[in-house]
């Protein structure tokens, strides 16, 4: 008996670009494991770029009343972000406005630590070393996706995400030790991400550099001739 060979659909063009789209969000919005321990346990979750600016003019109005002072009250607009923002992560992103989602996250999580720095009398030069190392994280994952070169899952678990960055520097300003929570995390994320980065970048070229080669074996002698006549000539 002659068996036909099972030939293997190929994915809609259309639904392969969503995937894509709702992947490079994802990650985009530098979740980390609390939000992945509870995406599942929130239902259907809230809409992620209403919650996100309700949680943005929540802690704006905030500053503004003059309601952040140090003390326990700078922990407030971090249990904000958390309850407002954490749930849009079951959200499938896939809205007309959802690409909106990810830079509205990082500027509120950026514009949190700001407004709780200064309100602690933090050292302002370690908040911007902090806010370079959380948007060179961000722009390394973006420029990754962009070439389909996904960053691995654990460096956004190790990462801590939004949520734990925030409450850790939320707790710090709450028992009078941001400072020392601040340093902490920079050190800790800014060794993570550049370590992280840069292996992987070197692990690339590496792997592109073996592929190159293994073409050139392939050639045929006649090719590797035309190839090099091709660049004697250029040269």
């Amino acid at each position: 008996m002659i068996t036909q060979p099972q030939t293997i659909p190929a994915p809609d063009p259309y639904e392969e670009r969503l995937r894509v789209q709702t992947a490079r969000l994802l990650a985009y919005r530098d979740d980390g494991p609390l939000v992945t321990l509870l995406r599942d346990k929130v239902g259907p979750g809230l809409p992620p770029v209403p919650a996100t600016l309700a949680a943005l003019l929540a802690t704006v109005a905030m500053a503004v009343t003059g309601m952040l002072v140090d003390g326990p009250i700078l922990l407030v607009p971090v249990l904000i972000m958390i309850v407002l923002v954490l749930p849009t992560a079951a959200r499938d992103h896939l809205g007309k406005l959802d690409w909106l989602a990810p830079p509205l996250i990082r500027g509120a999580e950026f514009l949190t630590i700001i407004l709780i720095g200064l309100a602690a009398d933090a050292p302002k030069w370690l908040l911007y070393v902090l806010i370079y190392v959380i948007g060179y994280h961000t722009y390394d994952t973006v420029y990754r996706t962009r070439q389909s070169i996904w960053p691995a899952p654990w460096v956004f678990r190790a990462g801590l995400g939004w949520e734990l960055r925030l409450l850790l520097i939320g707790a710090g300003a709450a028992l009078g030790v941001l400072t020392w929570v601040l340093a902490a995390l920079t050190v800790y994320l800014g060794v993570l991400f550049a370590v992280e980065s840069v292996t992987s970048w070197v692990g690339l070229d590496k792997q592109t550099a073996l592929a190159q080669a293994g073409d050139d074996l392939e050639a045929s002698p006649e090719e590797a001739q035309e190839q090099a006549t091709g660049e004697a000539e250029q040269t």
